[in-house]
């Protein structure tokens, strides 16, 4: 769904509220990620030799990394041209 589309279908207060909510319980394949390595790492932690391996297993022992894409700064230029894109959108 693009932004445009987004805004046809609620208004910036259902936004926001959604935008908080997620704050307080996030969703997505970060947390899904998290609580498989919660579970990896306590299944490993019970079959565990503490004399090979001292230190436990960590839930982010068992999580994948993904690599983050760079983030490039935005010239002034750059910020003013998204400045007018969204206030197109709002009209």
């Amino acid at each position: 769904m693009t932004v445009k589309e987004l805004l046809a279908r609620i208004d910036s207060r259902e936004l926001s509220e959604w935008m908080a909510y997620f704050s307080l319980e996030p969703w997505g394949t970060e947390v899904e990620d998290w609580r498989a390595g919660l579970v990896a790492s306590t299944v490993a932690n019970v079959n565990r030799d503490e004399k090979k391996r001292k230190k436990p297993f960590e839930p982010k022992d068992f999580i994948p990394q993904r690599a983050k894409p760079p983030v490039e700064e935005q010239s002034p230029e750059e910020q003013a041209k998204i400045l007018k894109m969204w206030a197109g959108v709002v009209d």
